[in-house]
């Protein structure tokens, strides 16, 4: 099994509103799978990276899922496809225990919305 390589990364959640906010640029390490396809340029396609989900929790996770720590615990690398795929998004059931499984489908599209997961990058970080 592949360990995960760690990253030290620089996170900002808006550039343009963090210069003006004169804020300080957060610095972590993450870890992400060896086999993880790099990540794309901020607004280029995603492409399964899991980088932002391993800075930061998304919306989703933040409202639903305990504790709001990174990487989000519903981070979930796909060995067949060399990927990591959100939780929330392929199976909501297995994070949100209060949730019925035959939700699964509808709670998944509308979490897929609201994280515009698959979409374009919109992970503000820059890799070291």
């Amino acid at each position: 099994m592949n360990e995960p390589i760690k990253f030290p990364i620089r996170l900002t959640h808006c550039r343009a509103l963090a210069t003006i906010a004169n804020m300080a640029v957060t610095e972590q390490i993450i870890k992400i799978h060896a086999q993880a396809p790099a990540k794309p340029a901020l607004g280029k396609p995603c492409n399964g990276c899991g980088v932002c989900c391993a800075a930061e929790p998304c919306p989703v996770s933040l409202a639903l899922l305990w504790p709001h720590t990174a990487p989000c615990k519903a981070l979930l690398w796909n060995d067949e496809s060399k990927h990591y795929r959100c939780g929330m998004v392929v199976e909501p059931s297995r994070f949100v225990k209060w949730l019925p499984t035959r939700m699964d489908k509808i709670t998944s599209k509308v979490f897929k919305r609201w994280i515009a997961a698959d979409t374009l990058c919109d992970a503000d970080v820059e890799m070291d």
